[in-house]
């Protein structure tokens, strides 16, 4: 019965937080906007109770009604286990999947509250609304560090009509590091920082203005993080970054008092941002996953 309530509410329940800087459509010069999400999906397997984060239909529903209400161009999905499961929430008329190609491994069990439940695939994908143009680049494999557990970055070039193309790397990076450098989990995370500068490097001077987007498991925003002093560095001149979600703290969970998911914009996206906004749970409602949607308007 809970779960009935939940997807028949939950078009009016979700609730919307926007940067001061939020402008809507109407208020964008020229053509209308290109929207862009991030989504990590906590464990999306495809089958109804499988996984570290078992679903029941219904929950899978009201997931799919959470997409319908986001309405983006383009999204950017973590903690996928294959193309069945983002069918299951983004509707493959509406929708073509990608996903990286890595095929991850099995690794024992969940174990805290669901000892019982099997660790599936954790991928990295993009679903993008059918009618624009995308062109599909190699995935960036060096960010698995050549361990099956680390997730590659999925590269694309989508054009919307009446839009400049778009280059985007969705990225799943290593957890545990989320400030400084002292945790475990840091080794591995700062050796994918380099892969992934370089990756920045080399589109900054490509002809494409590009959005790297998703779950990079850092505080970005916080003073003098080192992660984002070290990417955003204006050499060359295009990989002068623009983090979407500066400014604004986030609303998904009271336990968290920074933004992990990012969407960071080089210098000629990031001239055409026309907002930001995450979209959250109202008071009471269950969470679906562990993670709220982020997404940016872009114009041109």
């Amino acid at each position: 019965m809970l779960h009935r309530l939940l997807a028949a509410s939950l078009l009016v329940g979700l609730a919307s937080c926007t940067t001061p800087q939020q402008i809507s459509p109407s208020q964008t010069a020229g053509n209308a906007t290109l929207k862009v999400t991030s989504w990590n999906m906590e464990f999306l397997a495809e089958k109804d109770g499988a996984g570290c984060q078992p679903r029941t239909s219904a929950d899978y529903n009201a997931m799919r009604k959470i997409a319908d209400v986001i309405d983006a161009d383009v999204i950017a999905f973590q903690e996928v286990e294959n193309e069945a499961a983002a069918a299951r929430v983004f509707d493959p008329a509406r929708y073509t999947i990608l996903m990286e190609h890595r095929p991850g491994e099995a690794s024992g069990s969940c174990g805290g509250r669901r000892p019982g439940q099997t660790f599936i695939r954790q991928a990295v994908g993009f679903a993008v609304r059918k009618g624009l143009t995308v062109d599909r680049n190699p995935d960036v494999t060096d960010l698995s560090l050549g361990n099956p557990q680390l997730r590659s970055g999925v590269d694309i070039r989508v054009t919307a009509p009446g839009h400049q193309p778009l280059r985007l790397l969705a990225v799943h990076l290593k957890s545990g590091c989320f400030t400084g450098t002292a945790a475990s989990a840091c080794q591995v995370l700062q050796q994918q920082i380099p892969v992934l500068e370089r990756w920045i490097e080399a589109a900054a001077n490509g002809p494409d203005r590009f959005v790297v987007l998703g779950d990079w498991n850092r505080r970005l925003a916080e003073a003098n993080d080192t992660v984002w002093a070290e990417l955003d560095d204006a050499k060359p001149a295009n990989a002068d970054l623009r983090l979407a979600d500066e400014g604004t703290a986030p609303r998904c969970d009271p336990r968290y008092r920074a933004f992990i998911d990012h969407i960071v914009l080089d210098r000629r996206a990031g001239n055409d941002l026309a907002g930001f906004n995450e979209t959250t749970y109202a008071s009471g409602q269950k969470h679906l996953s562990d993670h709220c949607p982020v997404s940016v308007t872009i114009s041109n």
